[in-house]
């Protein structure tokens, strides 16, 4: 069966008028039955923002134990000291997670072998930069590294863990953070061949390039998604990508990712138009514990199953689609994510 958003007309709202709905939707609330009593839950970049957030509202809803992956540890003990003093029958841990290193990645999912029982996973972290940068060790745009081929690669890795360790008949449930940008894309660069090697080009980088790239990486992760789930049974784990919409205090735009002009203006945009953080995070709630096997491999937002981008529809798109695959697995496999994503495929054990 094809995921649903594949089945839903392709958009055609212009990216304002887009924009306007999706801000001004009625939130919906969680439902007061949700209890996610007994439950382990990891979220990254949950230090700060919508992820810490999330993490609250887990917490309130009785998670027994949240893990929250971050890059600087001592800023995530910082929060994670208020969170434990909250709700002191809940376990908080932080654990270190670097998404611009690849041993990083490999570590943290190595180290999430030692965990009893997973249920959800929450790929929170992001980038949002108006300079051009490179991460050393890959040669790849931070952006397109951090927000793309890192989820990715964490994503995969996490897959046979998610199985293993959900308890039986139940699904374990994975929600990679997205945005509605990815709607809006242009994606100039789909036709080139190799693909992946037009991300790290930074010819005319500024910042409506770099707001274009912000928004393609998260185009790449619906195509991602789609492919995903035609590997991942929903029986074994319900995949799919999350907008949580613009809301107001987000480090998405913080001092030295944006300048000062652009962030001056976001401020106004969101004393306007913003959700508050706490609306915010019932989406990534709503996406990782509410929704169920319909929103497999699909976009959800505003608390519903979305169409794709409008090019994922087309020949063009498809024939993108797989050569994005294609080419993100052969950039990955060092790390076997073949291997994890055929075991996966037929069903086996990890």
């Amino acid at each position: 069966m094809p995921p649903a958003s594949l089945d839903l007309p392709a958009h055609a709202d212009p990216p304002f008028t887009r924009f306007r709905k999706s801000q001004f939707t009625k939130p919906v609330p969680t439902p007061r039955s949700l209890s996610l009593a007994g439950q382990t839950a990891i979220i990254t970049g949950s230090n700060s923002g919508l992820g810490l957030e999330c993490g609250r509202q887990f917490l309130a809803l009785g998670l027994e134990r949240l893990i929250m992956a971050v890059r600087r540890p001592d800023a995530g003990e910082k929060v994670a000291v208020a969170l434990r003093s909250q709700y002191p029958k809940a376990r908080v841990e932080v654990w270190t997670l670097d998404m611009a290193s690849y041993d990083s990645i490999r570590s943290f999912a190595e180290k999430c072998n030692t965990i009893e029982r997973l249920d959800v996973v929450i790929l929170n972290s992001g980038l949002d930069k108006i300079q051009f940068d490179t991460v050393k060790a890959t040669g790849h745009e931070e952006m397109f590294q951090v927000n793309y081929l890192s989820t990715v690669l964490l994503a995969i890795l996490l897959l046979p863990v998610l199985k293993s360790r959900s308890p039986e008949g139940k699904p374990g449930r994975l929600s990679l953070v997205g945005s509605g940008l990815a709607l809006s894309s242009r994606f100039t660069n789909r036709n080139a061949v190799p693909l992946i090697p037009s991300f790290d080009d930074p010819k005319g980088w500024g910042l409506d390039a770099s707001n274009e790239r912000y928004s393609l990486t998260k185009t790449l992760l619906l195509m991602f998604i789609f492919k995903l789930s035609s590997y991942v049974p929903s029986s074994d784990i319900i995949c799919n990508v999350v907008d949580p919409a613009l809301c107001k205090g987000s480090a998405l735009h913080r001092p030295g990712h944006a300048p000062f002009l652009f962030r001056a203006i976001m401020v106004i945009v969101s004393m306007i138009a913003a959700r508050s953080m706490e609306v915010g995070a019932t989406c990534y709630v709503d996406a990782a514990c509410v929704k169920g096997a319909e929103s497999h491999g699909s976009f959800v937002c505003d608390w519903k199953v979305h169409a794709y981008h409008r090019m994922m529809y087309t020949e063009e798109g498809m024939m993108t689609t797989e050569r994005l695959w294609a080419e993100t697995l052969g950039e990955l496999k060092f790390a076997g994510v073949d291997e994890i994503l055929e075991r996966m495929h037929k069903g086996l054990k990890a």
